[in-house]
């Protein structure tokens, strides 16, 4: 057991780290259910139009933050050798990055934006508007692109700042964003304290509000504090970057961009083949996914822990403890989602009552969630296992690990469900999630191999 169980000093290290991870998290998540709650109590179409918009812009959250993690992997290693400039031009690669691919998110966002709502719109079961769907939708893009640049760079500060071991600067910045997200949105939502009743438009302002806010945060304190932050003293001077450090971090990069780039596609993919169950299925999708990624605040945050942690042991070169550590790491994760989980079992039918929608819609979001934390401590071991093997830059392994997977053994199962069968969506569902299981054996075998040990900066 001393193998999966660490002792005081070691959950007061994890914690310490964790918990501002958490913190933040957590309350963007509850936020972000707040929000959703008040879209949700205009009506049905508002809801699952943002719910769309929110599922398309995943898809370039998450290249953002597979774009940024190649060179976080080596800002991690540099921390843990104590070199400055390897920070220094990890986090110019960063910036470089975000504006590249928010400059090509807002093109596509601006010009495919009807053809792209368009394949969630399927009209089944409880009667929802497909044409103001999109109408409400558009409406909510149209304003939401201006916070795509304010987000990929505030990801480049804070991801840095974790990877230095800062964790409660980037979370103070982000509850104060989602506090001011909060407020406008009760503001110009439903037009209070005088405000106009903007609906959706509302929300959107709001959210892109909060994200200039979080953004000036991580900046400000960032460069005010150089002293604490010696990788910030001439970032912007001449933005070199050593074209072997640059190749290095495009090699070891790329496939972990194109995996969260393809493996957010695959989710949106999924998402779609659901709704040929109708629109009712993305209203209900929509109330439950913001619960359960309430719920998977913890196993999503020991992720970031366990790259934090394991790079800089990796880093430093002294990587005696490094399997154990990483051991102590997952089975704590796997532990807490179990507790977890049998909470939001508990809970499942409570949350979809907040929403002014139908009841069949509740009805099927409260068994979304019953299903999705059967799966939770899947998930922490899964979570766990990716970022162990990511941490020691074996990113190809990781793409197929994540998107290989997805895209050849999840996403054909539920294509040919939803289409060739008359099997209820919830049976979809589960065995869409149950699929996972192969990976728990795959990244198992994965982590006893070893295989992810690797010292990559003095390599």
């Amino acid at each position: 057991m001393k193998r999966f169980i660490g002792d005081r000093a070691f959950y007061k290290r994890v914690l310490t780290i964790a918990i501002p991870i958490i913190i933040q998290n957590g309350i963007t998540n509850f936020v972000s259910l707040l929000d959703n709650i008040m879209v949700g109590r205009i009506g049905t179409e508002e809801m699952s139009g943002v719910a769309i918009i929110n599922q398309l812009f995943f898809v370039f959250y998450l290249g953002i933050f597979g774009a940024i993690s190649g060179a976080g992997i080596f800002t991690a290693q540099y921390v843990g050798q104590k070199n400055t400039e390897g920070v220094r031009h990890t986090l110019r690669f960063k910036l470089l990055e975000a504006v590249v691919l928010s400059a090509a998110g807002a093109l596509i966002f601006i010009f495919f934006k009807d053809q792209l709502i368009s394949l969630y719109l399927h009209e089944q079961g409880e009667s929802i508007d497909a044409a103001s769907t999109l109408r409400y939708g558009t409406l909510y893009l149209n304003v939401m692109i201006f916070g795509l640049l304010p987000f990929a760079v505030t990801q480049c500060y804070s991801g840095t700042l974790r990877e230095c071991g800062e964790t409660l600067v980037p979370m103070s910045a982000g509850v104060i964003a989602v506090c001011v997200n909060l407020f406008l949105n009760y503001v110009l939502i439903f037009g209070n304290f005088g405000a106009p009743v903007l609906g959706v438009e509302g929300a959107a302002i709001a959210t892109v509000t909060s994200r200039m806010v979080e953004l000036l945060i991580v900046v400000l304190w960032t460069h005010l504090n150089r002293e604490k932050n010696p990788f910030a003293v001439g970032l912007y001077r001449g933005f070199s970057i050593p074209s072997s450090l640059a190749l290095k971090i495009l090699i070891m990069g790329t496939p972990l961009f194109l995996n969260e780039f393809f493996w957010s596609m695959g989710i949106a993919a999924l998402t779609q083949c659901y709704s040929i169950r109708g629109l009712s299925v993305v209203a209900a999708f929509n109330i439950s996914s913001t619960i359960i990624n309430l719920f998977k605040v913890f196993v999503i945050s020991m992720g970031n822990v366990v790259a934090i942690m394991i790079g800089q042991i990796l880093g430093s070169g002294d990587v005696s403890h490094v399997v154990e550590t990483d051991n102590r790491l997952i089975a704590f994760s796997i532990a807490v989602s179990v507790v977890l989980g049998v909470i939001q079992f508990i809970m499942a039918p409570l949350f979809p009552e907040f929403y002014n929608t139908g009841e069949e819609i509740k009805k099927l979001a409260a068994e979304f969630i019953c299903i999705a934390a059967f799966y939770l401590p899947m998930e922490a071991f899964l979570n766990s296992a990716y970022f162990t093997i990511r941490s020691g830059g074996r990113t190809v392994i990781t793409f197929i690990f994540d998107s290989v997977f997805l895209w050849f053994v999840s996403w054909p199962a539920a294509f040919i469900l939803s289409r060739y069968t008359s099997c209820s969506i919830e049976i979809i569902y589960t065995a869409v999630l149950a699929l996972d299981s192969i990976k728990v054996l795959i990244g198992f075998i994965m982590l006893k191999k070893k295989i992810w040990i690797r010292d990559l900066v003095r390599e």
